[in-house]
């Protein structure tokens, strides 16, 4: 599947909802408020990955239908750079038929690009601990659990807090000082 990044644009609202709604069960999910919420803070950044390969779009899943003349967006994520070098992944989501292709990790590894640009040393972010798929994505990404924060969730699961050295060997070597 071909797909390219870009930034996310107000027009993409609806799409990334929706997607989000499909991708958590309700009480994880984000309501309308939040979501904006998070995309309206000061710092935050949105990307998005948009189908655009020739032939049939992919499958979109229910409620995800934008005309053929419109790329079709098949994941997203915001993150936001911290006032003391640790970056913030908010969310990510991909939708369930297109993961395993690699948008996931573009997502990630270009948001982590921004933050290091922001010059962000680690990179935190939040999952529920019965999210066993989450956790092996991350943990392939070098992150790490740090902590476990118990009723995190608005459903009442906990959340683990999972961390990456975004300066690591693994990091370009071309950071600014």
């Amino acid at each position: 599947m071909e797909f390219r990044l870009r930034d996310f644009r107000q027009d993409d609202f609806e799409t990334v909802w929706r997607i989000d709604q499909q991708c958590f069960a309700p009480g994880i999910s984000y309501s309308r408020v939040d979501l904006a919420a998070y995309l309206r803070r000061p710092l935050a950044f949105a990307l998005v990955a948009e189908f655009c390969g020739s032939g049939k779009s992919p499958m979109l899943g229910k409620g995800i239908s934008p005309d053929d003349s419109v790329p079709a967006i098949v994941g997203f994520i915001v993150a936001e750079p911290g006032s003391r070098g640790v970056g913030h992944i908010i969310t990510i989501d991909v939708l369930p038929a297109q993961r395993g292709s690699g948008i996931g990790s573009s997502l990630l590894q270009a948001a982590e690009e921004r933050l290091r640009a922001a010059r962000c040393h680690s990179v935190i972010l939040e999952t529920a601990v019965d999210n066993r798929v989450a956790l092996s994505f991350y943990k392939k990404h070098a992150y790490s659990v740090t902590k476990a924060i118990p009723g995190y969730y608005s459903d009442g699961v906990d959340a683990l807090v999972m961390k990456k050295n975004l300066l690591s060997r693994s990091a370009p070597a071309n950071l600014p000082q």
